[in-house]
């Protein structure tokens, strides 16, 4: 198939011999070529190129094109570009100092993303005819993916998971399981992870949505991950997206504030002056949402906690105190 000719164009086609058409031009997408090499099956790469620009204007354009095959053909397609291994990561790459990683195939992989959010905004797209291909297996295999250093790519996976998590209703305790895992791998295994931030954006819009009362599921991850995750010694990169979900929890439920702002003070950190910079920085956006019931509870230890950092001899914390 790679030394056939061109295939004609999906806008000069048929009616009747579009959907064929379209169908190979899925198929020859498939196929996964080396762009480290750029000297290497070029012509091949132009012409995957130009058929993922064609397939996705018809995605976005025509209607009766999402029909059973072509959603076999459409998350194969995915998988085989995708779900691919990811380069060994360099242990000197520091996100916040390095310039951003961007592989060599991320032109390519980024149209491959593009379809697939076109599948899933199409009216034509039936949750229940795509359940066969996003299932368990998909979902763990697109969370792997987020240990990847290109930033492109991690934000497409994050657009692609939030998604996923709108229209599937049968995977959203799944997703957050393993949500869960890939956080408990993140601290106890894997310090340096990097989707980390990208997750806890989804996550975010996921708290946001819960019912209330909170169900003791959710109140779990509250203790069990997002409160150990202040321990990390990468806590500036995602610290703005972990408060959130912080103070989305205790908005949603104010009885929850006391035993957290417990075990926060207690994580304080003692010799690391940036770090107890962030730290006020969070505690004063728990202090804007807690309501004065919650504050009596501990406002001994927050006004000693105070204390102890207008005696700080370091610049930074007392301004911010």
């Amino acid at each position: 198939m790679l030394n056939e000719p061109p295939l004609p164009l999906l806008s000069n086609a048929r009616p009747s011999e579009r959907l064929e058409l379209f169908s190979r031009k899925l198929r020859y997408c498939c196929y996964v070529f080396d762009f480290e090499d750029p000297e290497a099956n070029v012509r091949e790469k132009e012409l995957k190129r130009i058929y993922l620009n064609e397939v996705i204007e018809l995605m976005e354009t025509g209607r009766g094109i999402l029909v059973e095959p072509i959603y076999a053909m459409s998350f194969s397609m995915f998988a085989h570009n995708v779900f691919r291994p990811l380069p060994p990561r360099d242990p000197k790459y520091d996100p916040d100092e390095d310039d951003p990683i961007s592989t060599p195939d991320w032109p390519h992989l980024q149209l491959v993303y593009t379809y697939l959010f076109r599948v899933l905004e199409s009216a034509d797209f039936q949750p229940s005819e795509a359940k066969n291909y996003i299932d368990h297996k998909f979902v763990c295999k697109l969370m792997d993916k987020f240990g990847t250093d290109d930033l492109n790519e991690r934000e497409c996976l994050k657009t692609a998971l939030h998604r996923i998590y709108g229209k599937f209703l049968g995977l959203r305790a799944f997703i957050r399981r393993v949500i869960n895992h890939k956080f408990l791998e993140m601290l106890y295994e894997d310090l340096k992870f990097p989707g980390v931030l990208e997750i806890l954006e989804v996550l975010g819009s996921i708290i946001n949505g819960y019912a209330c009362p909170l169900k003791q599921e959710h109140k779990q991850f509250l203790f069990q991950i997002l409160l150990p995750l202040h321990s990390s010694p990468d806590l500036q990169r995602f610290q703005a997206q972990l408060v959130y979900c912080v103070v989305q929890y205790l908005e949603k439920e104010p009885g929850l504030t006391e035993p957290f702002v417990r075990k926060f003070l207690k994580r304080w950190p003692r010799t690391f002056s940036a770090k107890e910079v962030m730290f006020l920085g969070e505690l004063e956006e728990i202090l804007d949402v807690m309501q004065p019931s919650e504050f009596v509870k501990v406002q001994g230890e927050i006004c000693r906690k105070i204390a102890e950092g207008v005696r700080s001899e370091h610049f930074q914390v007392n301004k911010t105190k």
